[in-house]
């Protein structure tokens, strides 16, 4: 009964077999590896992009803070939700990489288009003394388990690129997307104007490995300055490269982000059928959802593991509705979602 989070499950079979394998002999470091040049060509294959630039690091973080630093000068602003994953959870590691701030874009866990547009007339109005107009950011899944449509992505980017603004897709639900939206990655991606993206391993069956994808090769060689620079260029590569190719393996990676969507599309059912309410519409593996604090303290005292949102346990009024997040990750059992929900 464990729905903290997706990165707090086990890794894939398939993943640690490939690591184990890896284990044997000698490999030349720092992604000079063989299995490094078969990620590289199955990635630049999943993304339909044979000049893209692959890169691995162990962090989503990293990921996501060496793209951007790509992407913009330090004298440059950085648009994203309010409640982006760089906002919300990188302290403030964007800004510390790429030497930018952050102008957020209100309106909820998604970016309209109209509001982007605005934000970004509000920057670039004040000369030498303001900050300039950088990249755009994209969380996809957002923070609040919600996805952007292929429509909403390429209004985004549209709005983007009327103003010559390169966009960073956040992708460390990349795969939990891509099958919800039952699009190809191509799709998801350079087709929708995104010029760089983190695809996601580590949430999704890995032991830690995320893979930066640069759409324009020219960012390449930067790119690598910075991530050694920046303290991320693995010394033993090669498990870095191991683990992502056990996860590509044979659609590996597909099918870990539709078995976790379907449990969580199994407890969000069951939820709903016990009255509970939704905060936002759960779309892909993860859940906002709130119901009385009795319940809450039943499920907890049962064993269940999973984040109060915004509130606590703690409380005089058993009838209080109070808010939790629930992730689903792809090793989660029918049967341990039905003990959950049992409890009620």
């Amino acid at each position: 009964m464990f729905f903290a989070s997706d990165n707090a499950g086990a890794a894939h079979p398939k993943v640690m077999q490939r690591v184990m394998d890896a284990n044997d002999g000698y490999a030349m470091p720092y992604g000079a590896d063989p299995i490094m040049d078969e990620v590289r060509g199955k990635i630049r294959e999943i993304f339909e992009a044979p000049e893209a630039a692959v890169y691995l690091v162990s962090t989503g973080t990293a990921a996501n803070v060496l793209a951007l630093a790509c992407l913009c000068k330090p004298w440059e602003t950085i648009f994203c939700s309010e409640v982006a994953h760089i906002q919300e959870d990188e302290c403030n590691a964007p800004e510390f990489y790429s030497g930018a701030k952050l102008s957020l874009v209100s309106g909820g866990d998604k970016m309209t288009a109209d509001a982007l547009r605005a934000r970004i007339e509000m920057e670039n109005t004040r000369g030498v003394h303001g900050p300039q107009r950088g990249p755009v950011s994209i969380t996809q899944v957002t923070e609040r388990g919600s996805l952007y449509s292929l429509e909403e992505l390429n209004a985004l980017t549209e709005v983007a690129k009327s103003y010559d603004l390169p966009v960073h897709l956040d992708g460390a639900r990349f795969a939990n997307a891509l099958v919800a939206l039952g699009c190809s990655a191509a799709e998801m991606t350079w087709k929708a104007g995104v010029d760089a993206v983190s695809f996601g391993g580590t949430k999704n069956g890995c032991l830690g490995v995320e893979a930066v994808v640069l759409f324009d090769p020219e960012k390449a060689w930067e790119f690598e300055l910075r991530r050694k620079r920046g303290a991320h260029l693995f010394s033993k590569h090669r498990y870095l490269s191991a683990q992502m190719a056990g996860y590509l393996e044979g659609g590996t990676w597909l099918q870990t982000a539709r078995a976790a969507n379907e449990n969580c599309a199994h407890l969000a059912k069951g939820l709903q059928q016990k009255g509970a309410e939704f905060l936002h519409p759960p779309q892909a593996n993860m859940i906002f959802a709130r119901f009385p604090r009795h319940l809450h303290q039943r499920l907890h005292q049962a064993g269940a593991v999973y984040y109060m949102w915004g509130c606590t346990l703690e409380g005089d009024d058993p009838d209080e509705m109070l808010a939790a997040r629930f992730v689903c990750d792809w090793s989660i059992t029918t049967d341990q979602i039905n003990q959950f929900l049992s409890h009620f």
